[in-house]
């Protein structure tokens, strides 16, 4: 895939299912590996299972600072975020990624920090989402989700991941079916498309499609086998 352009903060949205946490943490070890500075942060008050924390240890291995509230992968998980978050949209000197709550009661963490965002106006918002899910398998469906987090968020999405898949039986002709349906979303939303994401082993070097290749987190693995 050709070289992505970042903008200073990466803000990725999705319903529950859609695979934004796996996204954000490749989306961050994609950007330090391309030589910018980045700090990844967890957002997600609604789901406690599946956390940017799980990759900890990648992110770490890669020089990614992680900040996360003090109760992620715990039985506790309040709806606390830590101080930290503020100097992480305010200061200018490192890319920031933001992994956010699955729906609009997650959206509302992000609304803390949109007057910075807004002002500062160097960011994306990413609605991820996964055309094979029970509350999104339309561009309609999809768009009212988006509708929901924005109005929440108080920032408008920039653009729309397609992460579609199937878990461990994903093909490439699966992911190629939810095309006509993305670009619906695509044209509903007035946004563009920035990618079609696609678990790194079904990319073969004869692929045609530029999809951006994506490692899962280790916990995903532990529930499939």
């Amino acid at each position: 895939m050709q070289g992505l352009t970042y903008k200073r903060v990466s803000i990725f949205c999705g319903h529950y299912g859609s695979g934004k946490t796996n996204i954000a943490v490749n989306y961050a070890l994609r950007m330090k590996a391309d030589g910018i500075p980045t700090k990844i942060a967890d957002l997600d008050i609604v789901n406690p299972y599946f956390r940017t924390k799980d990759s900890a240890e990648e992110l770490e291995a890669a020089g990614i600072p992680l900040i996360s509230p003090a109760f992620a992968n715990s039985n506790v998980d309040l709806p606390a975020l830590p101080q930290e978050l503020y100097s992480l949209v305010q200061r200018t000197d490192h890319h920031a990624v933001l992994d956010v709550g699955g729906d609009d009661r997650g959206a509302y963490a992000l609304g803390r920090y949109a007057p910075y965002i807004l002002e500062e106006n160097d960011y994306d918002m990413f609605c991820v989402v996964n055309f094979f899910r029970p509350l999104t398998k339309t561009a309609e469906e999809a768009y009212a989700v988006m509708q929901e987090v924005s109005q929440a968020a108080g920032l408008p999405f920039t653009a729309i991941i397609n992460n579609s898949n199937l878990g461990p039986h994903t093909t490439l002709a699966d992911v190629a079916a939810t095309e006509r349906e993305v670009c619906r979303l695509s044209e509903m939303a007035a946004i563009p498309v920035r990618m079609t994401t696609v678990h790194r082993p079904l990319i073969s070097a004869d692929t045609d499609t530029p999809y951006f290749p994506i490692d899962l987190q280790k916990k995903y693995f532990d529930i499939v086998e």
